[in-house]
């Protein structure tokens, strides 16, 4: 099966998940500037995705053999880490950067002297429908997406299966509580510390991805008009209040001290709880820790009134290319896009190695291989699909810096709910000022 459109509700993209701080490269001194073709070229890429580092850094290096001359460094910044703060200094510190990542239509303005236009690709020519919109302006593509991701709550079906729970049957809160409490009254026989690992130490997780979850219907799903507007109303705040306290009611503690990497690889990969709030993204990490429980996770939606059985799903990261780096590096970097897109080594890697959902077009959607990836490409194949806004949030950035941190001072006790939402919707409108 051929992969034809986009299938998400909105094309847009996600702040990254962030993870794990991590990153190869090289120092300045070993940048060699060309200025015509022919010669020596240097590509310099920032990255922020950690989950595919490796694998990225070996395609990196079968492109390097196929083209003698070219030398591409690559530097990975994720985790606890934030890659938007570090790019911005890495850019005002003048270090070398010709490929780096935007993550939606703020990052477009704010980046906007940096930006190449990319329309002339073959990537560009073939990404698919709606994928685009967010890094447009005009008749310019400012950016190419990497890739489509979706999330949910990613659950071990044996466990599952062991507590006699059909994950199926799970579409509204109720039900996602009853087989919490079900879980948790099995935890001895099961063999599970909890429930959830929630990890409070990561703004992002609440304020980008489970506060995407809730808000995306006040924009019909639309990042563009998230974006454009002056206010947010948590129309379904009392909704999300709910997730998050049966979350942390039902999960590893203190949360508070709990990060990404001790959720996937401590917890959910060591079989200590049976699920997590994550994307299809955590599946190389928890491969890499256990091939066979890796091949018996799945995803389950997180719950919405009017829109159950239904997942985020966009993209999560576009590739820009520095309109400031010498000409040469310029068309290098767009020729190793354009192969890392459209050659057959490339989309064979993108599937197989990277494990992504592709975002373009001529992609046989069959070798789609890993169990998370493939529930999410049904889930949006089917259309049950939540908008991916919060790459409209307002910046500096609203989504961990405002709303992530106060749910955050909620789970300690220094904010009632009442207060992250009535401070979270005057920081939306006075950044929108």
């Amino acid at each position: 099966m051929k992969s034809k459109k986009f299938y998400g509700k909105v094309a847009t993209v996600a702040a990254v998940s962030g993870m794990l701080l991590a990153g190869c490269g090289s120092s300045d001194s070993d940048k060699e500037k060309s200025g015509s073709a022919g010669e020596n070229v240097t590509i310099d890429i920032f990255q922020a995705k950690v989950e595919f580092k490796s694998q990225f850094e070996e395609l990196v290096k079968q492109y390097e053999e196929k083209n003698p001359g070219v030398k591409i460094n690559v530097k990975t910044v994720g985790g606890g880490t934030d890659y938007a703060p570090v790019l911005k200094s890495s850019f005002s510190a003048g270090e070398d950067i010709d490929i780096f990542n935007v993550t939606g239509p703020q990052d477009v303005i704010d980046y906007k002297k940096y930006l190449t236009d990319l329309a002339d690709t073959k990537a560009a020519g073939s990404a698919l429908e709606g994928t685009l919109t967010t890094v447009q302006d005009g008749e310019k593509v400012l950016g190419l997406p990497m890739n489509q991701e979706g999330y949910g709550l990613i659950y071990n079906k044996n466990i599952f299966k062991k507590a006699g729970i059909d994950p199926a049957s799970i579409l509204t809160h109720e039900d996602l509580e009853k087989a919490a409490k079900k879980l948790d009254s099995q935890k001895k026989k099961l063999g599970i510390e909890a429930v959830f690992a929630l990890p409070g130490k990561e703004a992002w997780v609440m304020g980008d991805h489970l506060a995407n979850t809730f808000l995306a219907d006040e924009f019909n799903g639309d990042v563009m008009e998230a974006f454009k507007a002056k206010t947010v109303a948590f129309e379904k705040g009392d909704e999300m209040k709910r997730f998050l306290d049966l979350q942390n009611k039902y999960s590893v503690q203190p949360v508070l001290s709990l990060d990404y990497s001790q959720q996937v690889e401590e917890y959910f990969s060591l079989e200590r709880v049976a699920m997590i709030q994550q994307g299809n993204w955590v599946y190389p990490s928890v491969e890499q820790m256990d091939p066979e429980l890796a091949e018996n996770i799945g995803v389950l939606p997180i719950p919405v009134t009017g829109h159950e059985g239904s997942i985020p799903v966009g993209v999560p990261n576009y590739w820009a290319v520095n309109s400031q780096s010498d000409k040469a590096e310029v068309e290098e970097s767009k020729k190793f896009l354009d192969w890392l897109y459209t050659s057959d080594e490339g989309k064979e890697a993108v599937l197989t190695s990277f494990k992504f959902i592709p975002a373009f077009e001529g992609y046989d959607t069959d070798k789609i291989s890993d169990p998370l990836s493939k529930d999410i490409y049904k889930y949006a194949s089917e259309g049950k699909t939540i908008g991916w806004i919060f790459t409209g949030y307002p910046s500096n950035p609203w989504g961990t810096g405002v709303a992530g941190s106060n749910m955050q001072k909620y789970l300690s006790g220094e904010m009632t709910w009442d207060e992250v939402v009535k401070d979270s919707i005057a920081k939306w409108e006075q950044k929108r000022k």
